[in-house]
């Protein structure tokens, strides 16, 4: 332990004022792979640059235009030599997470692969710099911290068992899968999600439910074996509309975005968001029957499934399937790596973000919190500019970070009792956190916040939007529900929907 405090105590000044800028992550982690496989365990990569020197070299990708028929070969690997490492990572119970820094192209479709295979995690911090984009900075800070203290296990296997006429057949997520229903996963931990999809072989029309079992062996961070299992039993129906009417319209939204990585890798990101289309026409097409709905122009959809439109066409502008220009492609890819391994509620709130005024919170109703106090509870708003007023200040939830859009004509007063200055414009845009005023809109403002943060795995970061900033953009950005670049709004859609 002390080593590797004096270690990291040295290691600001051991390269500070080098003037080196080559890489050789494929070396690095090939030497790592030496040292830690008697035991297992995990390597953290902190990655900043393309590695261009060694095994594994690459060359950059950016300047590649990304055209109808070649999107699936700029996202996949351009060589196999970090899928085949993290093999051998998998098979020594070694996994590799990886930290990506970047202010530029690092090619994190092929150096992916490391983590995918090996049951590590990816994260990405795309302009990451520690005094010039402090929100970045702090957003790493937490998420590290996260890492290094949550729960861990080691060694781990999991197998999903299902009734008997079904079977799984296809996995998503990050793990090697070493049988047919086996996966390897050389770490897991809380912040992991996986999908699985299921196939129908035989006739349960004998069967009143089906059962699916999940068992998870591992080694926990003390040395003890364990097991954990979780088992789901549900009905059947052979009633369509009784299968409409129990669906979870977030849990298929899901599993569909996982599916359309797939196919963007394998196929192309056009069929992947055709498939998207397709889903909410079969949707749309059954339920209509079912009804006996023949009205020319009337959008029949069950009020379980009601969002789902909206929730489609979230992903079809999100960065990861969306036709708009000037998406990286790192940016790109750690979307796409975002839908594929992110547990369900992060996925769905990234995809369609949580909107709320909080200019009013005296007037809303409230709620009880965890320790029984009470907190506001803002109604959540449509995400469209109908609903963004020039007077009021909005706090948009992402999930790993909360933008606090600051309008034009933001109230003086709400500006004096929250951050303590007269004038939105006085507002410090590099704030971080919301400062503790002794005063009653203050302690709301805040409790709020920590109410939302109390639903997440750590705390986020706060980053301050005002209106006269560029930063603006990047909140209006989140708006879906309004019309873009190349792509419908929400009305749009779901005419277009209609034919």
């Amino acid at each position: 332990k002390e080593q590797i405090i004096q270690m990291l105590t040295d290691l600001p000044e051991m390269f500070n004022g080098s003037q080196e800028t080559d890489n050789c992550l494929g070396a690095a982690l090939q030497a790592a792979y030496k040292m830690i496989s008697p035991t297992g365990g995990r390597i953290t990569v902190l990655q900043c640059t393309l590695p261009n020197l060694g095994p594994g070299a690459l060359k950059s990708r950016e300047g590649a235009q990304m055209k109808e028929g070649n999107d699936s070969a700029l996202l996949g690997p351009t060589t196999d030599f970090y899928k085949k490492l993290a093999l051998e990572c998998s098979g020594q119970q070694v996994a590799v997470d990886c930290f990506i820094l970047s202010n530029q192209h690092v090619d994190l479709a092929t150096i992916s692969g490391i983590s995918k295979f090996s049951g590590g995690q990816v994260s990405c911090f795309p302009g990451y710099h520690n005094h010039l984009n402090l929100s970045m900075a702090e957003k790493f800070e937490r998420s590290f911290r996260r890492y290094l203290t949550r729960k861990i296990g080691f060694e781990s296997v999991m197998r999903i068992r299902c009734t008997r006429g079904m079977s799984l057949h296809t996995f998503h997520g990050h793990f090697f899968v070493r049988s047919t229903d086996l996966l390897s996963l050389p770490n897991v931990n809380p912040d992991a999600g996986f999908g699985m999809q299921v196939s129908i072989d035989e006739d349960l029309k004998d069967s009143r439910e089906v059962s699916f079992q999940a068992a998870l062996l591992y080694t926990s961070s003390k040395g003890e074996r364990r097991i954990r299992v979780h088992t789901l039993c549900i009905p059947i129906s052979s009633s369509l509309q009784e299968i409409i009417q129990g669906a979870d319209q977030q849990c298929i939204v899901g599993l569909l975005a996982k599916m359309a990585v797939d196919r963007s890798l394998n196929s192309s990101l056009s069929d992947a968001k055709e498939a998207f289309i397709n889903a909410c026409v079969d949707i749309i097409s059954r339920w209509k029957m079912i009804q006996c709905i023949s009205q020319p122009g009337v959008l029949p959809v069950n009020p379980n499934l009601s969002l789902f439109p909206l929730y489609i066409l979230a992903l079809l502008k999100s960065s990861a399937f969306s036709a708009r220009s000037g998406i990286k492609l790192d940016e790109r890819t750690m979307s796409l790596i975002e839908m594929k391994c992110l547990p369900l509620a992060p996925l769905i709130q990234s995809i369609y973000p949580d909107l709320y005024r909080v200019d009013q919170l005296e007037q809303c109703r409230t709620q009880e919190d965890e320790d029984g106090g009470q907190v506001p509870a803002p109604d959540r708003l449509q995400l469209s500019a109908e609903n963004v007023s020039l007077s009021g200040v909005y706090l948009l939830d992402r999930g790993d970070i909360m933008y606090l859009y600051l309008g034009k004509l933001t109230p003086p007063l709400f500006c004096e009792k929250i951050f303590g200055v007269p004038r939105m414009t006085d507002v410090d845009e590099n704030l971080l956190d919301v400062p503790e005023l002794e005063n009653e809109d203050s302690d709301r403002f805040r409790s709020f916040l920590q109410f939302l943060n109390n639903k997440k795995s750590h705390t986020v970061p706060l980053k301050i939007v005002r209106d006269d900033q560029k930063d603006r953009m990047l909140f209006i950005s989140y708006l879906v529900d309004d019309r873009s670049e190349s792509s419908f709004s929400y009305y749009e859609f779901l005419q277009h929907l209609k034919t």
